[in-house]
C-alpha cells in the first residue's frame, strides 16, 4: 500500500516539531542539573539555554523546511542578497545581544542582584541575550533592553558585599546634640544586622529654620535587606526623639 506523501510531510513535520520539544526540554534539565551540580552562576545558565534553544528552533525550520520541498540554498541566496537592509533593521537586536554577553563577561550583576537603570529600579529575575528583566518592589515586571546597560549608567545595588544605610533627620534645636548623638550610636551598636567597622555615626549636615539636618549612617553586610534596615532606624529614632521631648 502507496503512502500518500501529503500525510508522510504532515507525520514528518510532526515528528520533528515532538523531537524539538523533548530536546530543548532535555537541553533545559540538563543545563539545570549542571548549575546544581557545579554551581555555575544561573546567569550563565539562561543566557546558554536561550543560544541552544534558538540553535535547535532553526535546525528544526530548516528540516520542516526541506521536508516541504523548499529549497534551503535557494533562501539562504536570497538572505545573503538582503542581508545588508536586515542587518541595518535588525541592528538593535545585534546591539542587545552584543551587550548581552558583555553582561556575561563582565559580571557586573546576576540573577537575584538589585539594579537600578533609566529610572527602574528592581530585582534581576533573568538574563536573556536580548533583554533583562527585572521585579520592581512593587511586583511590577520590567523588561529592559540590554543595550540600555551600554549605553546609559547603571547602579547595582548588591554587588558589594556592604552596604551603608542612610537616614536623613532633622534634630529640632530644642534638643541636646552631643546628648541625642551619644544615645543614637549607642542604640545602632544594639542592632545585630550593624557592622562594628566601620563604626555607626551621627554626621550634622547643616541649619534649617526647623533644626539642624543631620545624616545617620550605619554598615551592613547584607546589602538585600538595606530598605528594611532603613526602616527599623527611622522606628528607633522615632522613639528616641518622643523620649528625648518628654
Amino acid at each position: 500500500m502507496e503512502i500518500n506523501p501529503y500525510l508522510k510531510d504532515i507525520v514528518m513535520i510532526l515528528i520533528t516539531i515532538i523531537v524539538t520539544i523533548i530536546i530543548t526540554k532535555w537541553v533545559s534539565y540538563l543545563l539545570k542539573k549542571t548549575f546544581q551540580r557545579w554551581d555555575i552562576d544561573i546567569t550563565v545558565i539562561q543566557v546558554l539555554q536561550e543560544i541552544i534553544n534558538y540553535s535547535i528552533y532553526i535546525i528544526a525550520i530548516s528540516l520542516i523546511l526541506k521536508e516541504l520541498g523548499i529549497d534551503i540554498t535557494g533562501i539562504a541566496v536570497s538572505l545573503g542578497i538582503v542581508g545588508v537592509a536586515v542587518g541595518f533593521a535588525a541592528r538593535d537586536i545585534i546591539a542587545n545581544f552584543i551587550s548581552g554577553m558583555f553582561i556575561l563577561a563582565d559580571k557586573s550583576f546576576k540573577v537575584g542582584d538589585t539594579i537600578a537603570v533609566s529610572n527602574q529600579k528592581g530585582k534581576v529575575t533573568k538574563v536573556g541575550f536580548r533583554v533583562t528583566t527585572i521585579t520592581t518592589p512593587d511586583n511590577s515586571v520590567i523588561t529592559i533592553p540590554n543595550s540600555a546597560f551600554s549605553t546609559s549608567p547603571y547602579s547595582n545595588y548588591t554587588y558589594m558585599d556592604r552596604r551603608r544605610v542612610d537616614l536623613g533627620i532633622t534634630i529640632p534645636y530644642t534638643f541636646d546634640l552631643e546628648e541625642l548623638t551619644i544615645d543614637i550610636e549607642k542604640i545602632l551598636d544594639e542592632f545585630e544586622w550593624v557592622n562594628k567597622r566601620p563604626k555607626p555615626k551621627v554626621m550634622l549636615l547643616e541649619l534649617s529654620d526647623v533644626g539642624v539636618k543631620a545624616k545617620i549612617t550605619a554598615w551592613t553586610s547584607n546589602p538585600k535587606q538595606v530598605a528594611h534596615y532603613r526602616s527599623l532606624m527611622a522606628e528607633e529614632l522615632k522613639k528616641i526623639l518622643v523620649m528625648e521631648n518628654e
